[in-house]
């Protein structure tokens, strides 16, 4: 079924090594272009103004030109570029996790489209410790037998 192929940690892995594959292609060809994202997973240092980053849809396109295009880069597997944004050109750079990217878009066409569902990332949290003792609720869901015992929605 597709959409267990889609979610399987192998096809995800391979939509990733794609993704960098290709924007390195592209990178060597000096060609300019978009990237369809995810903005959830982005992150921009220094952070944006409120009244910037909530204009962002939950699918931003980026386009990849001029200096934005000479700053990128591929780092691990995040695309990084410094960018400007509104009206003042508030620099920001934009490191963007490769499998959030769902399009790759060259002269207004894709040329790659990502069909890989990602679990979201969490990081985890230093354990709260009450009395020297783990919050049993992080105790118990650390435990991946126990997601039978919770309520599916």
């Amino acid at each position: 079924m597709l959409y267990d192929i889609v979610k399987n940690d192998v096809f995800v892995s391979l939509m990733g090594k794609h993704i960098q594959e290709l924007l390195i292609y592209l990178f060597e060809q000096e060609q300019h272009f978009g990237v369809l994202c995810k903005i959830e997973y982005l992150s921009f240092d220094p952070p944006l103004p409120e009244y910037i980053s909530s204009e962002f849809r939950p699918m931003t396109l980026f386009f990849l030109a001029g200096y934005t295009f000479e700053t990128a880069r591929i780092e691990e597997d995040h695309l990084i570029f410094e960018a400007g944004f509104g009206e003042e050109n508030i620099g920001s750079f934009v490191t963007v996790p490769l499998l959030s990217i769902m399009q790759i878009i060259v002269d207004q066409t894709p040329i790659f489209v990502n069909l890989a569902t990602v679990k979201e990332i969490v990081e985890e949290e230093e354990p709260v410790l009450v009395n020297g003792v783990k919050d049993s609720m992080s105790a118990f869901l650390s435990n991946p037998e126990n997601e039978k015992f919770l309520k599916k929605k």
